[in-house]
C-alpha cells in the first residue's frame, strides 16, 4: 500500500524528465494520474505523443493514468487539464506544475515573443493550472489537497542569459506563499520545489559549463526529484506548507525565506549622509549572513 493511495494527480510536463519520474513515483504510490503534455520541443514548440508514453509506463505497472495534450501557457488550457481528471477520475487531490520551456538569450538580444513565451508558460501557467483546482478546493470543500510548483536557483540566484526564465521562476516562488494562505482553511498545502537535474532542457546548459551527463548516475538524474514531491505530497507533510525545498545532485535541503537581517530607524527622512554610513554596514551584515548560511547549507551525510 503506497503514500499516495487512492490519491489523484495532476501533473504537467509530464512526457519527459522530472514529470515522468514524478508520475511513475505517484502511480507506484498508489495514485491515479493525469499526465499533461504538449509534446512539444524546450523551447515550446512543436507536438508529440510522449503523454501516451508514459500512461503507458503506468498502466504497465499495474496504475491509472490518462493523458492530456493541452497548453498550460492558456486559460482554456489550465480548464481543460483539470476537467480531463474530473472526467477520468471524479475528483482531484494533487497538482504538480511542472510544465517549462527555455528561451535563453540576453536580455539585450531578447526579443518580446521570447519573454512573453517564458512568463506564458512557467508564471502564468502556474495560473491556469492552478485557478481551477483552487476553486474546486473551495466550492466542493476538498480538504488535504496539494499543489507542488516547481521554481529553480535561476530565479532563486540569478543565472546570466535567463532574465526570462529568472523572473518567471522567481514570480513562482511569490505566488506559491501567497497561494498557501489562501488556500490554508482548507488544509491544502503549497510547496516550492527547486530541482537540478540533467534534463533535455538543462543538458545543453551542464555541457556549456564543462559538465558531462552520465546516464548511470542517478545523482544527476531526474528521478531523484520525484520522491520528494511524494512525500510532500503523503499525510507525513500535512503541515508542511509554502517552503522551498531544494534537490539536486543527491543532495536534499531547504531554503530560507525573505526575512530583514539588520535594520536601523530614523525620525525624519533618510539623509544621503546617513545612508553612506548605514547602508555599508547592511552590506556587510547581508555579507556576513550569506557566510553563516552557506555554512549551515553544506550538505551532511546521511
Amino acid at each position: 500500500m503506497g503514500v499516495l493511495k487512492d490519491k489523484i494527480a495532476v501533473v504537467t510536463g509530464a512526457g519527459r524528465g522530472i514529470g515522468r519520474g514524478i508520475c511513475l513515483n505517484f502511480a507506484n504510490q498508489g495514485a491515479k494520474v493525469v499526465v499533461n503534455d504538449l509534446g512539444g520541443d524546450r523551447n515550446g514548440t512543436g507536438e508529440g505523443s510522449v503523454a501516451d508514453v508514459v500512461v503507458e509506463e503506468i498502466k504497465e505497472l499495474g496504475g491509472e493514468a490518462v493523458a492530456n495534450y493541452d497548453s498550460v501557457a492558456t486559460v482554456e488550457g489550465g480548464n481543460n487539464i483539470f476537467q480531463t481528471c474530473i472526467e477520468a477520475f471524479g475528483a482531484m487531490d494533487i497538482l504538480v506544475n511542472n510544465a517549462g520551456i527555455l528561451r535563453d538569450r540576453t536580455l539585450y538580444k531578447m526579443e518580446e515573443n521570447e519573454w512573453d513565451g517564458v512568463i506564458d508558460v512557467h508564471l502564468k501557467g502556474h495560473y491556469n493550472c492552478s485557478r481551477p483546482f483552487v476553486r474546486y478546493i473551495k466550492d466542493s470543500n476538498r480538504l488535504d489537497c496539494r499543489i507542488i510548483n516547481m521554481s529553480s536557483v535561476s530565479g532563486l540566484y540569478g543565472n546570466f542569459g535567463q532574465t526570462n526564465y529568472g523572473a518567471a521562476k522567481a514570480g513562482i516562488a511569490g505566488f506559491s506563499r501567497s497561494l498557501a494562505l489562501e488556500v490554508a482553511k482548507y488544509k491544502c498545502t503549497v510547496n516550492i520545489i527547486s530541482p537540478g537535474a540533467a534534463t533535455r532542457m538543462t543538458l545543453d546548459l551542464i555541457e556549456a559549463v564543462g559538465g558531462k551527463y552520465d546516464e548511470n548516475d542517478w545523482t544527476q538524474g531526474p528521478e531523484q526529484i520525484a520522491p520528494v514531491v511524494t512525500w510532500l505530497c503523503s499525510e507525513a507533510a500535512d503541515n508542511v506548507t509554502s517552503q522551498i525545498i531544494h534537490s539536486e545532485a543527491g543532495i536534499l535541503g531547504i531554503m530560507q525565506q525573505p526575512a530583514v537581517i539588520k535594520s536601523f530607524t530614523t525620525e525624519n527622512l533618510w539623509t544621503i549622509e546617513q545612508l553612506d554610513k548605514l547602508m555599508p554596514e547592511l552590506i556587510e551584515a547581508k555579507k556576513h549572513h550569506d557566510n553563516e548560511v552557506s555554512e549551515k547549507g553544506v550538505p551532511k551525510k546521511v
